[in-house]
């Protein structure tokens, strides 16, 4: 247990500042509004508000150069190209001046006032809060929906824990936790969905508070089918690295099955005498191969942590 950790109350782990990351990509209809909003909370503590202008081609950046004049707390930096949202949001975490870093989207679709309800379970002990989009208005197109309930499950499943939302823009951190996954954190839109199984597959205290997720301003940048598949991967890989036999347990299972029936198959219903076949010889070294590997796996991921 660390300082923090049993630090009084009287002296919470926010009280050193929070730094709000806001991360914008060809957002000039929503971002004033959400630096407005921003700029209006009273969480008892100081705040910065750090905007990545994420290589934006429309109004954006002019937008931002305005407000910086106008909200003294407010610093930009921008990326030349676009590197995508988790690249912008490294860029953030490495910048912020706080240890506490609270993330949002430009869009308009979080609600801005819900942040002071994170930051209080990062004061309780929570190294992640997320503000889980389970309220009683939530604006998620209806075409969105299968895919985020398969991928919802399919991480609860393999984090061995329900996920009420894998992957919300609107979060409170402390920095530390992202600083230590960095290496493995990816560049675009799954940064999210990396960082929460990451935490949650090593046994870091993520808190879920839920909240109402407004219609989004502007175009969205996800790719249903594409990134779908995407996040699927996304989500096998990453409990490949902490928790393999997660994976290769079910997998070997699957296998062994079809070598069961494969074998019932030559034994009992093939005419004349009983023979085993090539394809249930090749089964059961399927099976035995992978339950091999992940058993190695799972060896190495533990070796890993010593």
């Amino acid at each position: 247990m660390t300082p923090d950790d049993t630090a009084d109350r009287a002296d919470p782990f926010t009280a050193r500042g929070v730094t709000i990351v806001v991360p914008a990509y060809n957002e000039e209809r929503g971002i004033e509004g959400v630096i407005g909003r921003l700029a209006a909370l009273d969480l008892g503590v100081p705040i910065e508000i750090l905007v990545i202008d994420d290589g934006s081609t429309d109004g954006t950046r002019a937008v931002l150069e305005r407000l910086r004049g106008e909200v003294p707390i407010l610093r930009v930096i921008e990326h030349r190209t676009n590197r995508g949202y988790g690249a912008a949001l490294k860029t953030g975490f490495a910048a912020a001046r706080n240890e506490v870093v609270v993330i949002t989207d430009a869009d308009s679709t979080y609600p801005e006032d819900r942040i002071v309800d994170l930051l209080a379970r990062i004061d309780d002990g929570a190294e992640m809060a997320v503000g889980a989009r389970t309220g009683s208005e939530v604006n998620v197109p209806l075409v969105r929906r299968p895919a985020k309930a398969f991928l919802r499950l399919l991480a609860s499943y393999l984090a061995d824990t329900p996920i009420p939302d894998l992957n919300s823009g609107l979060r409170a951190f402390r920095r530390e936790l992202v600083q230590k996954y960095r290496p493995i954190l990816p560049q675009g839109f799954s940064f999210t969905t990396t960082i929460t199984l990451a935490a949650l597959t090593n046994e870091h205290r993520v808190d879920y508070v839920s909240i109402d997720y407004a219609a989004r301003s502007g175009r969205s940048k996800i790719r249903p089918i594409r990134d779908t598949l995407g996040f699927t991967g996304l989500i096998l890989r990453t409990v490949l690295y902490f928790n393999p036999l997660k994976v290769f347990y079910p997998l070997t299972a699957f296998i062994g099955l079809l070598f069961l029936a494969s074998l019932y198959y030559d034994l009992f219903l093939i005419p004349g005498a009983p023979d085993v076949g090539d394809k249930t010889v090749l089964l059961f070294a399927a099976a035995f191969q992978v339950l091999t590997i992940g058993l190695l796996s799972d060896l190495i991921e533990k070796k890993s942590r010593l």
